[in-house]
């Protein structure tokens, strides 16, 4: 493989190898990869915004939005399109360039969509990146969003295929590809990553970046850390034992692997990164991490906060990425 080159045909063999590279080697290939495909110390920084909180039908056993999670969380009714319009005034002037807005939700509602459109057209109008999360999505659904300008739609497939019924229950592996084909045909980029720290095995999670990486590869690859919430089935189960924090040479590994098999993507360090040490988070961009959430929550959870990213870019001498137009970046190196 040439650090240029984008391939779906990854066997999970192949990427087993990957995982077991002496660190150092593993660390240089993918950085090797990372600087042929995108600019080097560069960092782009994106906000999430809950639009619609707690009261989610669904089971995910990492979830505090669940119904049938017993967090306390309390469900609230989906924003006025002026409420997001100001949050998403108030990110691009802390630096962001890339707006996510996420819903707890099955999958949106008819009457839901007029409101939610208004929401990506008024976001895009400041020139900002669009990125939804909204639960299972129709073909109709993908298309309204995509008319609206939609740049982004993030649904994670979570885990392997073979862990996936030990996450989540309600709905189906399949119905998450789905997904995935309804927003890709629509015209829709995908961001499309998961968790890791659930007590899942390497084997696992070996076999969720081969499924991403044996697909059309998302533009952008969240890979979160858990973050065990107390009430929540996985955070009970995890909380007190040393499954709950995946060791953080593997949470590198795996960000490196990510680099090495989608070498276009934007992989973004997302939940866990407030419990994450400074020379963790260094090691992880060093890796091909190049994307982050900025602010103080992710939906419901901690983050670390502007200052502390802003702190550390400025140890790491890492730059806020300046987002390019759909169109200068796909006139990238990687090809």
């Amino acid at each position: 493989m040439t650090a240029a080159t984008a391939r779906t045909d990854w066997t999970r063999e192949e990427i087993a190898a990957l995982f077991d590279l002496p660190f150092s080697d593993l660390m240089f290939e993918a950085q090797t990869v990372h600087r042929a495909c995108h600019p080097r110390n560069e960092v782009q920084l994106s906000t999430l915004l809950s639009i619609k909180t707690g009261g989610c039908v669904e089971d995910c056993g990492y979830c505090n939005q669940s119904v049938h999670a017993e967090t306390g969380l309390k469900a609230e009714k989906l924003m006025d399109v002026r409420a997001v319009l100001q949050s998403a005034a108030q990110a691009k002037d802390a630096g962001s360039g890339r707006f996510c807005m996420g819903a707890a939700w099955r999958s949106p509602k008819a009457r839901d969509m007029p409101a939610i459109v208004e929401m990506v057209k008024g976001v895009r109008a400041m020139g900002l990146e669009t990125c939804m999360t909204l639960g299972m999505l129709t073909a109709e659904q993908s298309q309204q969003l995509a008319e609206a300008g939609l740049d982004y739609y993030n649904h994670n497939i979570d885990t392997s295929p073979e862990n996936y019924a030990n996450v989540i229950t309600t709905r189906s592996f399949e119905d998450r590809i789905e997904t995935l084909e309804n927003v890709r045909a629509a015209g829709i980029n995908v961001c499309c990553g998961g968790i890791v720290g659930m007590g899942e095995t390497r084997e696992d999670r070996i076999g969720f970046l081969h499924v991403l990486a044996t697909m059309p590869h998302p533009e952008s690859v969240p890979i979160n850390a858990l973050v065990p919430v107390k009430g929540t089935a996985l955070g009970d189960m995890l909380a007190d034992t040393p499954l709950a924090k995946i060791d953080e040479i593997e949470f590198v590994r795996t960000v490196a692997v990510a680099r090495i098999v989608m070498p276009q993507s934007m992989v973004r360090l997302s939940a866990g990164r407030e419990s994450m040490s400074e020379a963790c988070q260094a090691l992880c961009f060093m890796a091909g991490a190049n994307s982050i959430f900025t602010g103080d929550r992710l939906l419901t959870t901690p983050n670390a906060g502007d200052n502390a990213d802003a702190a550390l870019f400025a140890k790491l001498g890492v730059n806020a990425m300046q987002v390019a137009p759909q169109s200068v970046r796909e006139e990238s190196l990687c090809c």
